[in-house]
């Protein structure tokens, strides 16, 4: 231990291999390779435009009797992947392409695979609330494992608990942070305001978003006789004279979020909006919202909004890309990213 029993000569060795980029490290360190499913081309895009690299190639394509097939274009050996398809539009087809693409890139000999995916599919079928019902979350959570998935980026999972249901890390992201950067530069009264959630799921949600702009919040209690379909509503709180903001994690066919708006306006709120991390809008739902009482409908891109901001002018979407782009920067990178869960990235 010679160069030891010199203090001197130990701190210059330290200083200089701290200063000195370690090569082995380097070396070692995969590259990263972003490729994208057919269900939001436009994120993907985004989010590689965020990191500065560009898009994998892939080709997908669907045979005669519509089976999917996925080709890879560009070796991911010894890579870093990430892979980017949301729980939107055809559903069970987006599905089961991410399946196979994480597989195909798994059997490739990627070093890593994981899954983002923004809206995570059969979120709300995540307890046996019926005799005999599936608990198809966690059936979706078992095929990704299987499929080869080593790491789940998603955002605002229906129900937090949705995380167990995998033994691989799962990082669940927050558009909290992007709604109350929304709320506070385009609501001019939000001091005024009020956040209400449309059921007492939601209320976790609300009270954090209230406690951050120093609000009250309020809630509706609702009462279903089947899925999608809302018989009676009661308001908890006092609205009179106050902007409301309904929040919740998704909005499907918009029959309680639009009940919840008429049942606001009775009650004395001065306005109503809607803030919403992914709107699905399937079925009726423009429709109703065209005929609603709402300033505006807010969604994030989570899942594809072009089409539905063209079918309805009061639709409003906040762009979530760079907190997922972050998210896959900060992993790839071995950082932190509860930085996230309450910040906005520049």
């Amino acid at each position: 231990m010679p160069v030891l029993s010199d203090p001197v000569r130990a701190r210059s060795l330290i200083r200089a291999n701290l200063e000195k980029p370690s090569v082995l490290l380097r070396s070692r360190m995969p590259n990263i390779k972003v490729f994208s499913g057919t269900s939001h081309p436009d994120l993907a895009q985004r989010i590689v435009d965020r990191l500065g690299i560009d898009l994998g190639k892939v080709v997908t394509k669907k045979f005669s009797n519509l089976e999917t097939c996925v080709e890879i274009g560009e070796s991911v050996r010894g890579e870093d992947v990430y892979i980017v398809q949301s729980g939107s539009g055809e559903v069970n087809d987006n599905l089961m392409e991410l399946l196979i693409m994480i597989n195909a890139c798994k059997i490739a000999s990627a070093s890593r695979v994981t899954a983002v995916i923004p809206c995570f599919p059969y979120a709300r079928q995540d307890k046996k609330d019926k005799s005999r019902a599936p608990i198809s979350a966690k059936l979706v959570a078992n095929m990704l494992s299987v499929a080869g998935a080593d790491h789940i980026i998603t955002m605002d999972l229906h129900a937090s608990q949705i995380q167990g249901f995998f033994d691989i890390p799962v990082d669940n992201l927050y558009a909290e942070p992007a709604v109350l950067k929304w709320i506070k530069e385009n609501i001019v009264e939000w001091r005024n305001s009020i956040i209400v959630s449309p059921d007492a799921g939601g209320a976790k949600r609300v009270t954090s978003i209230a406690d951050r702009l120093n609000v009250e919040f309020a809630l509706i209690h609702k009462e279903r006789k089947k899925a999608n379909e809302v018989a009676a509503m009661v308001l908890v709180g006092d609205v009179k004279d106050r902007v409301a903001i309904l929040v919740d994690d998704m909005a499907d066919t918009c029959g309680t979020i639009c009940h919840a708006a008429e049942k606001l306006l009775e009650a004395g709120a001065t306005k109503v909006y809607a803030i919403l991390t992914h709107g699905i809008f399937s079925g009726p739902a423009i429709s109703r919202i065209n005929n609603a009482c709402f300033e505006a409908v807010v969604v994030t891109n989570t899942i594809p909004q072009e089409q539905h901001m063209k079918d309805c002018p009061r639709i409003q979407c906040i762009d979530v890309s760079m907190m997922f782009a972050e998210a896959v920067r900060r992993t790839h990178n071995g950082e932190s990213v509860s930085y996230l869960f309450s910040n906005v990235p520049y």
